[in-house]
């Protein structure tokens, strides 16, 4: 069991630091084809392998079924874009924790124990701290990494909804695929602006591997061998790990304070899911309660207070079988 555990935690890493690793080297592509170019190819890369893996019957899906389908891909496609043009502005590692603001508002509003309400009370100011005016302030890009946030909140609440109504991945793969697709005239027209050098084009590339197919296949891997509380709990570092690969890959450093606010938030969301209600009692998540657009888990993202898993079913029921 200990070394299951042991083999998890490397997993858990990897798969945090493939997704940094991978943010950070679209970030060198930003120059050449700009955000909106490496989030084309992202959303490609993201709809061909989960088109491939989830394999939904587009027949069988009915008018109002679509209609949740393109709302998720619309937010899907929003949430990439705003995240990597605020990454592009104020950094990988201020960008990745604005984005962890709307999981984490969902998760604690949808609470109503007295911890939660402590731990976003705590969380509040460390917000206000990482968005204080400095001479050097970029609000748009502090905008735009709270606008990911808010795409991010929508889209597990859309995520939990099309699981009620479609069977396991199928509405998250066609998501995923009508996202790639839209983006198909925005690549063309920003490819064709900004022709991507070779290298460009080898990191987005690299970026959509190291951002999707990887993190989504480890991660249900890592499922097997560790509790979902552990796993939610680990998976609450990645604001710091952004922070991390932003400093040695990409040179951006942040200030002390802004380090202090990090820390907070992840520790704020970290409390949050180690002394929630039935953590001690959850097993390992079964495959199907994958957030499989993200490639973790719902309950890595949001702390199980009742929350329901890509195929509709209650994570805290499932968890405990």
């Amino acid at each position: 069991m200990r070394r299951e555990r042991l083999v998890g935690v490397v997993m858990m890493l990897g798969s945090g630091l493939s997704t940094q690793v991978g943010a950070s080297v679209a970030a060198l592509a930003f120059p050449v084809i700009g955000p909106a170019g490496v989030v084309a190819i992202r959303q490609w890369v993201a709809a061909i392998l989960l088109l491939a893996i989830g394999r939904p019957r587009l027949r069988s899906i009915t008018a109002p079924q679509w209609r949740l389908v393109v709302g998720l891909a619309a937010v899907f496609a929003v949430m990439n874009l705003s995240l990597y043009t605020a990454i592009d502005r104020v950094g990988l590692g201020l960008g990745v924790t604005l984005e962890f603001l709307g999981p984490l508002a969902v998760a604690l509003l949808g609470s109503r124990r007295v911890l939660d309400l402590a731990c976003a009370l705590v969380a509040a100011p460390a917000v206000v701290l990482l968005a204080r005016p400095q001479a050097t302030t970029d609000y748009l890009g502090i905008g735009l990494g709270l606008l990911a946030a808010l795409c991010w909140a929508f889209y597990i609440l859309l995520n939990r909804k099309v699981g009620r109504e479609l069977p396991g991945a199928t509405g998250s793969a066609a998501a995923a695929g009508l996202s790639g697709l839209a983006y198909v005239p925005i690549g063309v027209v920003v490819l064709l602006h900004h022709p991507p050098t070779f290298a460009a084009a080898s990191y987005a590339l690299v970026a959509g591997v190291l951002s999707s197919a990887v993190p989504f296949l480890v991660d249900l891997l890592t499922l097997r061998r560790v509790p979902a509380h552990f796993f939610g709990v680990f998976m609450s570092v990645n604001p710091v790990l952004a922070a991390l690969v932003g400093l040695v890959v990409l040179h951006q450093q942040l200030a002390m304070l802004d380090w202090l606010a990090i820390v907070v938030i992840v520790s704020a969301n970290a409390v949050a899911i180690s002394f929630g209600g039935d953590a001690l009692h959850h097993n390992r998540v079964p495959v199907g309660g994958c957030d499989v657009l993200h490639g973790v888990p719902e309950l890595a993202v949001t702390p199980a207070f009742g929350k329901v898993s890509a195929d509709g079913e209650p994570l805290t029921s499932r968890a405990t079988q």
